[in-house]
């Protein structure tokens, strides 16, 4: 990519990115807290009238309603970056699955069942006794197969210790 169109943005996402940080900044809360301070310290001077209230009420509706969609647009423009970063790590690294690559684009059935792999591998994980035993359900079967051959034989146990370790540690 070259460098123009690596960082050529719309003004509108420029804009939604600034607002929504100014917005959750300090001074933001503390400016919108005396201001709402303000209002309040207001209300006996206009004998808490319903226009006093009507001000308030409608102020907040409009800001509310406007960041809404300012936020959303932030928060799905960081979202897709996260998740490109992490195609990125699944793609490059030899040992992971490249079916997540697109996980975000799954229904949600789908993911339920990516789910479940991965609950039956955090249970296959957790009779090892090191977290980094295993890396896939398939290597965690072996392993624990091989576990399963090394307590029914025990003149085998150096052998398979080998191969376990040989495997666990290729890149």
């Amino acid at each position: 990519m070259n460098s123009k169109s690596q960082h050529k943005s719309s003004s509108f996402e420029k804009f939604a990115s600034k607002v929504s940080k100014a917005a959750g900044s300090t001074p933001a809360f503390i400016g919108a807290l005396f201001l709402v301070i303000g209002w309040a310290i207001s209300g006996p001077i206009f004998d808490y009238s319903e226009t006093w209230q009507l001000v308030i009420n409608t102020g907040t509706t409009i800001i509310t309603f406007l960041m809404v969609f300012l936020i959303q647009k932030a928060q799905n423009k960081d979202s897709l970056a996260i998740q490109l970063k992490l195609n990125e790590l699944v793609a490059s690294n030899d040992l992971s699955s490249n079916s997540l690559v697109d996980i975000e684009n799954m229904t949600e059935e789908e993911m339920m069942i990516v789910q479940k792999y991965y609950h039956h591998l955090s249970q296959l994980a957790k009779k090892d006794k090191t977290i980094r035993t295993s890396h896939s359900i398939a290597e965690a079967e072996e392993v624990h197969s091989r576990k399963k051959e090394k307590k029914s034989k025990p003149d085998n146990t150096k052998k398979t210790t080998k191969n376990t370790s040989k495997k666990i540690t290729k890149k």
